[in-house]
């Protein structure tokens, strides 16, 4: 597909136009289905959201206009029914983009690629009938969201002898959130108060020029929000981006604490909390080994799924589990974004801030939380490498990268990942969207074990050209 890359449509607004809202919204509607519609606060948000309400209501479907939320509410208003949000997530302002949902769920590449040959065909497009044309209507749902994510961890982390649901699972915490001046501002501030915490909230209006700090949360962007830690004596820090799917988490000392060991306290949390004989934790290909070594401890396995596709690979394990009541998927996370499957089929910032805050407070400290969780070096590298020679060069790394490491196990399902026996590991793909073949990996020597991996992904390129 060109339109729809790992997370729905999105780049510069010269490119997603009105127009192509517009288009998106008549191939996506269809009679008798209602549509749920919400925006971040970027300034093109509002033009874009009435394209793609026009295209949905001409195409014959009603729509529900939710104004400005986060994307994770925007995917609970559509369940039972469809969403569209109108966010470009960590993008830069002046970039936007296009998500479909459905019954609280990203479409999956099938629907998406429906959608994408109807906008792409020449004369598919058509206006329904003018007496079967959509109407419109608004409605309040950010509260009910709050309310059922509040709900949620208080069920989630019930201390009471009774079983009851701890009201305040979180009190005594003192939490400093940077809501980056994006959607987070909305829901997470108010949330964690609710569940108890003394909550100071940073950057929390919406601007969509994001005025503060770029829209990404990272160590770079968030030098600021580090040293204000530091300063204070908060437990914990958290950073959403602009449509508050995503969280970075920060230790009191200003420390990004690494994306890999957050995704896999969560999962440890979930895996040991479940009542399944075989709980399942799915992740994507560059997710650490930390991961596995945690959850297979609490007592379950995970599964991998491409980049972008949780949904498509909570579904898979549930189809294989479909006769088997032991087995259950009870978290879904990659880098960064979490699906919390009790709760809902969608990523949830605001969510996973929640759960993170609780996990603080039933440890202690952020220090107690995390000393389970074996931390290896971390590498991300970059190999030039053209378009055109990429499949070629991918599939020679499939045997080369084998010959090269024959210590590892190799699975080759979503690029080629490499797995040691002391839990080191590396993976090789493709970008999706830029010029360069990735090299991930970790260990005790993870330079020397990248110097090793680049030489072979090197030489295979070269062949490939």
């Amino acid at each position: 597909m060109t339109l729809f890359g790992t997370a729905g449509i999105r780049g510069p607004v010269e490119e997603v136009t009105p127009a192509l809202a517009l288009a998106v919204g008549q191939a996506a509607g269809d009679p008798d289905t209602t549509f749920v519609v919400g925006r971040d606060g970027r300034e093109t948000g509002p033009a874009l959201a009435a394209a793609v309400e026009a295209g949905l209501e001409s195409a014959g479907s009603d729509v529900v206009r939710i104004g400005e939320v986060p994307t994770p509410t925007l995917a609970f208003a559509s369940r039972g029914r469809k969403g569209v949000m109108l966010t470009a997530s960590h993008n830069p302002p002046q970039d936007n983009g296009i998500k479909l949902f459905a019954n609280g769920v990203e479409f999956d590449r099938n629907a998406e690629r429906a959608v994408e040959d109807l906008v792409e065909s020449d004369g598919g497009l058509e206006s329904v009938r003018w007496d079967r044309w959509g109407e419109s209507s608004t409605l309040e749902v950010l509260d009910a969201y709050r309310d059922a994510v509040v709900a949620y961890v208080r069920e989630q982390f019930s201390s009471s002898s009774d079983g009851s649901a701890d009201e305040t699972p979180l009190e005594g915490l003192e939490i400093a959130v940077d809501c980056g001046n994006g959607m987070g501002s909305l829901a997470t501030p108010h949330v964690l108060g609710r569940l108890g915490a003394d909550v100071v909230a940073l950057n929390a209006n919406v601007d969509g020029h994001f005025i503060a700090r770029e829209s990404k949360p990272t160590p770079e962007t968030l030098s600021d929000f580090s040293a204000f830690l530091e300063t204070g004596s908060f437990d914990l820090g958290l950073a959403h981006d602009g449509d508050a799917d995503r969280l970075v988490v920060l230790g009191p000392d200003g420390e990004v604490i690494h994306e890999d060991t957050v995704l896999a306290l969560v999962a440890a949390h979930y895996t040991a909390a479940s009542d399944a004989e075989d709980p399942v934790v799915v992740t994507t290909p560059n997710a650490s080994a930390r991961i596995d070594e945690q959850v297979r401890n609490a007592g379950g396995h995970v599964e991998r799924v491409r980049l972008g596709a949780l949904h498509e690979g909570i579904a898979r394990e549930r189809r294989a589990a479909a006769d088997d009541d032991e087995t259950a998927v009870v978290f879904a996370a990659e880098p960064w974004k979490h699906i919390h499957t009790a709760f809902g089929g969608w990523i949830d910032g605001v969510a996973s801030a929640a759960v993170v805050s609780a996990l603080v407070a039933a440890a202690g400290d952020t220090e107690t939380l995390r000393a389970p969780v074996t931390e290896r070096p971390y590498r991300k590298v970059s190999v030039d490498c053209p378009d055109d020679a990429k499949a070629d060069a991918m599939a020679a790394l499939e045997t080369d990268l084998s010959d090269g490491f024959p210590a590892a196990a190799v699975d080759t399902s979503y690029g080629v990942r490499l797995e040691f026996e002391d839990a080191s590991w590396i993976l090789v793909r493709p970008s999706g969207t830029e010029p360069y073949v990735r090299i991930y990996a970790e260990s005790d020597t993870v330079d020397d074990l990248v110097a090793d991996a680049r030489d072979v992904v090197e030489a295979a390129i070269a062949a490939s050209r």
